[in-house]
């Protein structure tokens, strides 16, 4: 029994490290968003030339470029976020449910977010490991209140 509470507790070990390593990588590929929103302010502030053919406002493009790129960028922060929050969820055994949401959202995230979304299902609905995120009863008063 022994054993496998060691190998349980190694899987969940791995597990966060393998979510703050998703977050990683999710924040470097969001950092390119910012790519977008710099391209979005130079249409915008018309530091790019106007092409004389075109009938319409190179302004309305730059605001296209900032519009994609500042969501992206939010969205892809908070995501990066949320994978590092489920990292430290695991470490700290707390929140199991949130944890097992992420699983299934870093599916989506193939191939690396898929397998580790999977691995952290399957370590996760095992019973032992159950146990471990369930919360602590705080120990029973035995003594009647005083009266003072």
């Amino acid at each position: 029994m022994g054993e496998m509470v060691d190998r349980d507790q190694e899987h969940l070990r791995l597990l966060s490290i393998g979510y703050y390593i998703l977050a990683g990588i999710a924040l470097l590929i969001t950092l390119l968003m910012l790519l977008y929103i710099a391209l979005g302010v130079l249409f915008v502030s018309g530091i790019i030339p106007e092409n004389r053919n075109s009938n319409g406002d190179p302004r309305v493009v730059g605001y296209i470029f900032l519009g994609i790129g500042a969501a992206a960028f939010i969205f892809g922060l908070a995501f990066a976020a949320l994978y590092f929050a489920a990292g430290r969820s695991l470490r700290s055994r707390h929140h199991r449910t949130f944890c097992l949401v992420m699983a299934g959202l870093s599916c989506l995230y193939i191939p690396w977010g898929t397998a580790l979304g999977v691995c952290t299902i399957m370590v996760l609905i095992r019973p032992q490991v159950k146990g471990w995120f369930e919360p602590q009863h705080p120990p029973a008063l035995d003594a009647a209140p005083s009266a003072s």
